[in-house]
């Protein structure tokens, strides 16, 4: 008896498709797909500084994508949390307040810390973005050097290049920016 290969069994049932077209059908269902950190963290952030309600769903309830909901919160964006999804009732580009604490508390989130640190380069109220001792440890140069290039005050507390970070108001303008570091993080706080 010979054997038969996986090849030689896909072959053929290709070719019985191929050969009856009429008894292929729809695929037919619904699937859930996990939340996922990158879109949970970005959607709470463009909610915010949309006008009006945005309603995520399947946002990953994460403690870095919760310490992202925490620093908005305190700078006065009302975000209410479910288990089926999480409100955000944004107030437009320039309608966050300064934050409610003398620091912006971003967890272990590295990427709380580096998008938001673009978004508060652009606001009309100073700010200072630290998490714990892991976060503090960690390069933010990468955020730093582009963000400043476009005329953000931003620096790092103890020039070591790593949070605490201290960004104050600054006019912002466009550059072209060669990063060298492949990082959607980067891309998105310049954004």
């Amino acid at each position: 008896m010979s054997k038969v290969t996986k090849s030689e069994i896909m072959e053929k049932q290709i070719k019985n498709i191929n050969d009856n077209p009429s008894r292929i059908t729809p695929l037919r269902g619904e699937i859930t797909v996990p939340g996922d950190k990158s879109i949970s963290h970005r959607a709470v952030m463009f909610g915010s500084l949309a006008k009006g309600k945005t309603r995520i769903t399947n946002f990953l309830n994460g403690a870095d994508c919760l310490s992202t909901i925490s620093c908005f919160q305190s700078m006065d964006i009302d975000i209410s949390v479910s288990p089926k999804e999480v409100v955000v009732n944004g107030k437009g580009l320039h309608g966050l307040s300064a934050p409610l604490k003398d620091t912006l508390d971003t967890g272990n989130s590295g990427t709380t810390t580096r998008l938001i640190s673009g978004i508060l380069a652009g606001q009309t109220f100073s700010s200072r973005l630290s998490g714990d001792a892991s976060l503090n440890s960690r390069p933010m140069k990468r955020v730093i050097v582009p963000l400043t290039q476009m005329g953000a005050d931003i620096r790092s507390e103890d020039d070591n290049g790593c949070c605490p970070l201290l960004i104050r108001p600054a006019q912002l303008h466009g550059i072209a920016y060669d990063s060298p570091v492949a990082s959607a993080q980067v891309k998105s706080s310049v954004l």
